[in-house]
């Protein structure tokens, strides 16, 4: 039996690229610089130890993103049918790493989950020191709803991104990478297919009705119920609809330097089952929690 695809990057769209970095410094990230996309986007990415990141992404120059779209290309055209679903902010794709963006195409095709060609391009890396470097990639897209919808995408990195990243992946709030990831099934009954035939493992029913997917590096739990206490994120108030991205859990060695770091930057924060929770906020377009691991 073939092992499962690790997670890659979760893509959060965000309105502001200066906003979204300042509160991810403000949650005790360390953020890397700003770095531009041929097809109009800029993202300011978050390294983790665990070979993660984040990748908040904003529209940098409407006519470069309005041309992709024109072309058809899926990445930036799901991104902006996102946006106007959640008003511009939220947590759109989760990404697979992967070795064969082109093998994964035709599975997700053979598979009826293809959402369109697969996709390739470069782009700069500039690191804190102002070294500067260039990362290629190959995308394979799969989603089962509308266009609006939470998609999953694999990542095959043609030229990696650099090597030595241990600057940016020391973070004052302790975090040493991804542990869940809570998506919101809404009515997508191709949701858990999805998910097993992009990161290659099975879901499991768990006690409590969810259904959760061991990837090579953390869990992805599918749910129909509020998560976090309940804490809002940008989906739809009238439910229903389609795969949505509900939260991010963030591992950390010591939840009470989190809790410091958070009180410190005047960031609010509630316990709820052992964890930290931060709800959505400007910059953040979904809700976050911390576990101790």
């Amino acid at each position: 039996m073939t092992k499962p695809y690790h997670i890659d990057h979760l893509v959060l769209p965000v309105e502001h690229i200066d906003i979204a970095a300042n509160r991810l410094g403000n949650l005790g990230f360390t953020v890397a610089p700003v770095a531009l996309h041929p097809f109009g986007t800029q993202n300011a990415c978050v390294f983790f130890a665990d070979g993660t990141y984040l990748e908040p992404l904003a529209i940098a120059n409407p006519a470069n993103y309005n041309a992709s779209i024109g072309r058809g290309d899926v990445f930036t055209g799901r991104d902006q049918a996102f946006r106007k679903q959640v008003a511009g902010e939220g947590f759109s794709a989760l990404v697979a790493a992967t070795q064969d963006a082109r093998g994964d195409h035709d599975r997700f095709a053979a598979a009826g989950l293809s959402a369109g060609n697969g996709f390739e391009f470069s782009r700069p890396v500039k690191m804190p020191d102002g070294s500067q470097s260039e990362a290629a990639f190959r995308l394979a897209f799969a989603a089962g709803g509308s266009a609006e919808d939470f998609f999953l995408f694999s990542c095959q990195r043609l030229q990696a991104l650099p090597g030595d990243r241990s600057v940016l992946e020391r973070h004052a709030n302790g975090v040493s990478g991804l542990s869940e990831i809570a998506l919101s099934s809404g009515d997508d009954a191709n949701a858990a297919r999805l998910i097993e035939t992009v990161f290659g493992c099975d879901g499991k029913m768990s006690p409590d009705g969810d259904v959760l997917f061991a990837t090579g590096n953390a869990r992805i739990r599918l749910t129909g119920k509020p998560i976090f206490g309940g804490h809002a994120f940008n989906i739809p108030e009238e439910g229903g609809g389609g795969l949505r991205g509900a939260g991010i859990v963030f591992s950390v060695r010591d939840l009470a330097v989190t809790e410091a770091v958070l009180a410190a930057n005047g960031v609010s924060s509630t316990e709820a089952a052992g964890r930290l929770v931060v709800p959505a906020a400007p910059g953040q377009g979904v809700a976050f929690a911390f576990e101790e691991k």
